[in-house]
């Protein structure tokens, strides 16, 4: 992008956040969370029912199938508002085989086809994984190199690429995090916070105010420093700290649950303290 271009997509996701603000948290389900043994269409009819109104979709292998996908959301007044990738872990774009890189490549291809396919605005990524053949170096600079090659095909697809701390060794620092999404200066690569993911080695609040305005997507779960992870609001969390650390920010997008899965009676309880604990019913 020429700087013209460049400021003019930054003044438009400036009003994007501008409308974003004058709207609460909008809490959302990950795809995978819901019956398995349901067919798409009920799955995201029970979702709507139990109030989630958006929701998060995987990559799949098979166009045909984020077809069905499409039309079963459609049908059911179900939002796809991100996709996750899949093609990540295995692959990772930090990888000194290139092998793996360009698997790892066609994935990120494919979750943006499929996000356009839907109308969602973001695709999820784990930008890289430090390994034994990899450094911390070696990560940032590997995996920056392939995604700034991937902007173009995100400006046409009109999709944020969103990168996530996990338990990969990477980004390990909220001014890590920062500094990373920072470095591309482009408004399509922003930062997937995680608030559950960092309680193992960090205060997810501390991470909420420093990587600030960066967050475009937020995942809630809650981890236990003695048990791991748990049901929202029975772990180590501090929620009204968080709660906070998200007004501070200016953060009103939606937060999408990632816990394991279950029937309606247990999703529907998720739903109801993802609005306690956010305040969101408030």
């Amino acid at each position: 992008m020429n700087r013209r271009e460049w400021m003019a997509a930054a003044a438009g996701f400036a009003a994007a956040n501008a409308r974003a603000a004058e709207s609460k948290i909008d809490r959302a389900i990950l795809i995978n969370m819901l019956p398995q043994e349901l067919s798409y269409l009920e799955r995201f009819r029970l979702a709507v029912d139990i109030g989630f109104h958006a929701m998060e979709a995987r990559t799949v292998a098979d166009d045909a199938e984020a077809e069905r996908i499409k039309d079963a959301a459609d049908k059911a007044g179900l939002r796809i508002h991100s996709v996750m990738n899949m093609s990540h872990w295995r692959d990772p774009l930090s990888s000194p085989d290139p092998a793996q890189v360009d698997a790892c490549v066609r994935g990120i291809r494919a979750s943006m086809r499929q996000a356009k396919l839907y109308g969602a605005d973001t695709v999820l990524l784990v930008p890289a994984v430090v390994r034994a053949d990899t450094t911390y170096e070696q990560a940032w600079e590997r995996s920056q190199q392939q995604i700034r090659k991937l902007i173009p095909e995100a400006e046409a697809h009109d999709v944020i690429i969103a990168v996530e701390e996990v338990w990969n060794k990477f980004l390990l620092t909220p001014r890590d995090f920062a500094r990373y999404v920072d470095e591309f200066n482009h408004p399509l690569v922003r930062a997937y916070f995680d608030v559950g993911n960092i309680v193992h080695y960090g205060v997810p609040e501390h991470w909420i105010r420093t990587v600030g305005a960066r967050i475009v997507k937020v995942h809630l779960k809650d981890y236990s420093r003695q048990k791991g992870f748990v049901n929202l609001g029975e772990g180590d969390v501090n929620w009204p700290e968080v709660r906070k650390a998200f007004a501070e920010v200016g953060y009103a997008g939606e937060a999408t649950v990632e816990l394991r899965g279950g029937d309606r009676e247990y999703l529907a309880d998720i739903g109801r303290r993802v609005d306690r604990l956010l305040e969101l019913s408030a």
